[in-house]
């Protein structure tokens, strides 16, 4: 008899064992970034209902620091982030300046495997150049966001996207159940894709690094080598920089391999760890310096 009740007792513990990985294996991580800053209750407020779905789950942050209403970073914050994050990882993009207006609210399943909810307002541009879009589902507000919120029209990081988030993340619902399927064409912003010209490259003024202000661009490092630009050339690079048209920056400057190769407070390009070129001054700030910003309508030229 103690037998048989061993084992059936193990037969449980197997079970319930089992079944308590399955769940793991089901529940994804959730990754919140927003224009909404560390010192309103904003960001605490939207991590509460992801728990009030789910007090199990992992909340992580992404950053709450991207420029007020600047919807061009948080597509360039989601872009170079998603890659690092295990498949199925699903991503809470808030910056929405359209926010109670008839601006789609949807959920785009990624060439990646990942899983991004987020306005429909060009936050998604340069993930689908990045990692691709296979999938976009419009969110069903109906069964899709916070019991009790109807009425409010100015929050929808926490009613919305935050909850239906965290459901999707916590295998609550499935992605089939965020609400109907859209065609794959999303709103896009657009901007200068890196290409070569007669006298050189042309591409876009991607991000700012803070806090040392270095500039990113979007042109490929082996872009700059195969029209023969290179750090040792020694009569520099002729690099213009412009906003919708209007010329910013014109100076002809050092191809360093690294900021100690110029002079403190000289400005130079460069390399950077992704790859890509950038400007920069050694122990100084770029962007403060010369009044540069990133965005879709900055661009970038390099010429001999």
């Amino acid at each position: 008899m103690f037998q048989t009740l061993g084992r059936f007792t193990s037969c449980v513990m197997i079970i319930a064992l089992a079944s308590s990985a399955a769940a793991d294996e089901s529940r994804r991580a959730l990754v919140l970034s927003s224009d909404f800053g560390t010192t309103e209750r904003f960001v605490a407020s939207m991590k509460g209902v992801a728990l009030g779905v789910d007090p199990d789950l992992q909340v992580h942050d992404l950053t709450h620091h991207i420029e007020p209403f600047n919807v061009w970073q948080a597509s360039y914050m989601l872009a170079g982030t998603l890659d690092y994050w295990p498949e199925g990882t699903v991503f809470v993009s808030v910056v929405d300046p359209g926010v109670g207006t008839d601006r789609r609210s949807v959920v785009a399943r990624t060439g990646t495997g990942h899983y991004v909810v987020t306005p429909d307002n060009g936050s998604l541009t340069l993930v689908a150049d990045k990692q691709g879009i296979l999938e976009v589902r419009q969110i069903d507000e109906t069964v899709n966001r916070r019991p009790g919120s109807g009425s409010s029209h100015t929050f929808h990081g926490r009613d919305v996207y935050a909850y239906t988030g965290a459901r999707l993340a916590a295998a609550v619902i499935r992605f089939e159940e965020v609400g109907p399927l859209l065609e794959t064409k999303i709103e896009r912003l657009h901007y200068q894709q890196p290409q070569r010209i007669d006298d050189g490259v042309v591409g876009n003024i991607t991000h700012i690094e803070m806090p040392f202000g270095n500039i990113v661009t979007n042109i490929p490092t082996s872009l700059v080598d195969a029209f023969g630009l290179a750090p040792q050339v020694n009569g520099g690079v002729f690099v213009e920089i412009s906003q919708a048209g209007r010329p910013v920056f014109q100076q002809r400057i050092p191809y360093a391999r690294s900021f100690g190769h110029v002079d403190k407070g000289a400005p130079l390009l460069y390399s950077d760890s992704l790859q890509t070129m950038g400007l920069a001054v050694n122990s100084g700030n770029f962007a403060q310096q010369y009044k540069v910003k990133a965005g879709a309508d900055w661009t970038i030229r390099l010429t001999r």
